[in-house]
């Protein structure tokens, strides 16, 4: 890859969110780690980028695990560019109510979205300060709120915006800035398997929620890219520690 081509890392990007992430981004003219858990699932992404003639690399991590996680960065390094953007948007849900919970699903979550985030700024942080250059994205939620059914997934999102707001703190005086964005509905293979095990069907489940959506529709990956492009942009320097809410209207 050029050396003048910055690298950006965008976790669980095989679908969905991080995928439309991950695309847009090459459009922007990064190049992109596309980093799932499953590399072979990477390629479709990996695929679309590289036919709208993009770059990109497909990396199989484990994002809860400290060293496949380095693993991962250390390969990204010294294969295809120091990694100066990361997206952290890797995550799971296992929802159910508190008294059915059990502890393996709020290891399982947390794990995935805080240690998982954790592991991966703490690896990648090290190619941001040397290049005296950085951006982080980290994906909340709205259910940071809280969330009937989302003890864990919650928790996780709202941990998510406390540690943003550390990062932002800890690596600005070294050009690196730290933003959080919190979805609201975005409709998703996610979604859809949530629709699925409430016994709804998806079509309907999208329209109760966009009937309390302001805009009056749900959101959809490409809106969540946007905002990250804007985001990891020269122009957004001056933003850092932010947590914005992509809800189709007021978070509340």
């Amino acid at each position: 890859m050029s050396d003048a081509v910055k690298t950006a890392v965008v976790t669980g990007s095989a679908r969905g969110i991080g995928a439309a992430v991950a695309k847009r981004l090459a459009k922007d003219g990064f190049g992109v780690a596309v980093v799932d858990l499953d590399e072979a699932a990477c390629a479709d992404t990996v695929d679309a980028i590289k036919s709208a003639g993009g770059q990109a690399v497909a990396i199989g991590a484990n994002v809860a695990d400290e060293e496949s996680v380095q693993t991962a960065v250390d390969r990204i390094a010294s294969e295809f560019g120091a990694p100066t953007v990361l997206i952290n948007n890797a995550g799971i849900t296992r929802d159910n109510l508190l008294f059915k919970m059990t502890v393996q699903d709020w290891d399982s979550v947390l794990g995935v979205h805080l240690r998982g985030s954790f592991l991966m700024t703490r690896a990648v942080q090290k190619h941001m300060i040397d290049a005296k250059w950085g951006r982080i994205v980290n994906l909340s939620s709205t259910s940071a709120l809280g969330n009937r059914g989302q003890a864990n997934y919650s928790a996780a999102k709202a941990g998510m915006q406390g540690f943003t707001k550390t990062l932002a703190i800890e690596l600005g005086k070294f050009g690196v800035t730290a933003n959080a964005i919190a979805p609201g509905f975005i409709e998703t293979e996610m979604t859809a398997a949530t629709a699925e095990r409430v016994g709804v069907p998806f079509e309907d489940f999208k329209a109760a929620a966009a009937s309390q959506i302001p805009v009056n529709r749900v959101g959809n990956p490409d809106d969540i890219a946007h905002l990250a492009s804007f985001f990891v942009s020269e122009g957004a320097g001056f933003i850092s520690g932010q947590v914005v809410y992509a809800a189709g209207g007021p978070k509340d």
